[in-house]
């Protein structure tokens, strides 16, 4: 019966928009159209240095490998003293995408391991008035990805969205209420996250930014649609089928809540979230700083993400690329305040991004 229901939901969960290739990121010139962050993480609080363009190259922190993909990674090979932190990877795109927008990000690896704590994400350019999309979030070695929309107050997760995920902790999405855990979901595919992930060889994620509302897919690499194969020029996401999470309009209006937004990569290490104790001890034995970060180098040999690609799409008769200046405000949202712990059984604190 189970099985079923869930044939009948994704033949209704056919909305959907044709869309057409506008924006691609891969092979050489990844990096050309991103912007690296270059300090330290004074924004989640993680026990990073995020590089900057010239010595993330240098040090191979970001780099194109053989197989001509996108490699951003967490140092693997510094010891470190006490006080010190880690060098990592963040960088944002340098255009932003409106609504009407998707962009499917198919990735080899993702990064995972005790103090990680990787994301795949998405922010308007002033926070958290435009609007935060997670699309891809780990910690430390939970065994499943999470999804989440954090915005202004009156936006809601409709409690009866179809999608395959279940609400973690609230509907509300207001970034000031619940410590910012934002209207966040679970993929119930283990493989979505962690080793499970580079054992399946991957998988794309793809994200509908739409004004009948935000839709997460989740394809492991033997369930990839032909949709999304052969660098499809064109894509409609009523075919994908139900999708791992949705938050529809009726409940969060997106025009409303949402400005263009710009795609994120980032890696930091323990923080506000994958750092607070109780959160940490739920997978990981120790201390994140002092075990982890500063433990063997080779604790970080699989923090990284290797990336083949991320395509943006436009719905037909758009152009919904806004093309960016090259630079981009560090200030545009508020830094964070230590002390809310996260259960993740039952409970997810996100405690959000900001640029």
């Amino acid at each position: 019966m189970k099985q079923v229901l869930v044939t009948l939901c994704m033949v209704c969960f056919s909305v959907g928009t044709s869309y057409h290739a506008s924006k691609e990121f891969s092979g050489k010139t990844f990096f050309d159209d991103w912007l690296f962050y270059d300090d330290v993480d004074n924004l989640t609080n993680g026990m990073v240095v995020f590089a900057s363009a010239s010595s993330a190259a240098k040090t191979k922190l970001a780099y194109i490998n053989s197989a001509g993909n996108a490699i951003m990674r967490v140092d693997n090979t510094t010891t470190l003293k006490l006080g010190q932190k880690r060098n990592s990877v963040r960088i944002s795109s340098k255009d932003r995408f409106a609504v009407g927008s998707v962009w499917v990000a198919d990735m080899l690896h993702v990064p995972f391991g005790c103090s990680t704590w990787p994301a795949f994400w998405s922010q308007a350019e002033v926070w958290p008035e435009g609007g935060e999309i997670d699309t891809f979030e780990g910690v430390n070695q939970i065994g499943q990805n999470t999804m989440s929309l954090h915005t202004e107050p009156g936006c809601t997760h409709q409690a009866n969205a179809t999608q395959s995920s279940t609400i973690i902790n609230t509907i509300d999405c207001d970034s000031r209420a619940n410590a910012n855990s934002g209207c966040g979901v679970a993929d119930p595919n283990n493989s979505s996250y962690g080793a499970p992930f580079a054992r399946a060889g991957g998988g794309v994620f793809v994200t509908e930014f739409a004004e009948t509302g935000i839709s997460v897919w989740f394809f492991s690499r033997q369930s990839v649609p032909s949709t999304l194969q052969n660098n499809a020029s064109t894509l409609d996401t009523s075919t994908l089928g139900l999708p791992v999470a949705n938050w529809p309009t009726a409940s969060c209006a997106i025009n409303q809540y949402f400005a263009p937004q710009r795609l994120i990569f980032d890696i930091t290490l323990c923080g506000d979230f994958a750092g607070q104790s109780s959160v940490f001890a739920k997978t990981c034995p120790g201390l994140c700083y002092e075990d982890w970060v500063l433990g063997p180098p080779s604790n970080f040999d699989d923090a990284y993400f290797e990336v083949q690609s991320v395509r943006v799409y436009s719905a037909d008769g758009l152009d919904t690329v806004i093309v960016g200046s090259g630079a981009f405000s560090r200030w545009t949202g508020r830094l964070w305040w230590v002390g809310v712990v996260g259960v993740l059984i039952g409970m997810h604190f996100d405690f959000g991004h900001v640029v």
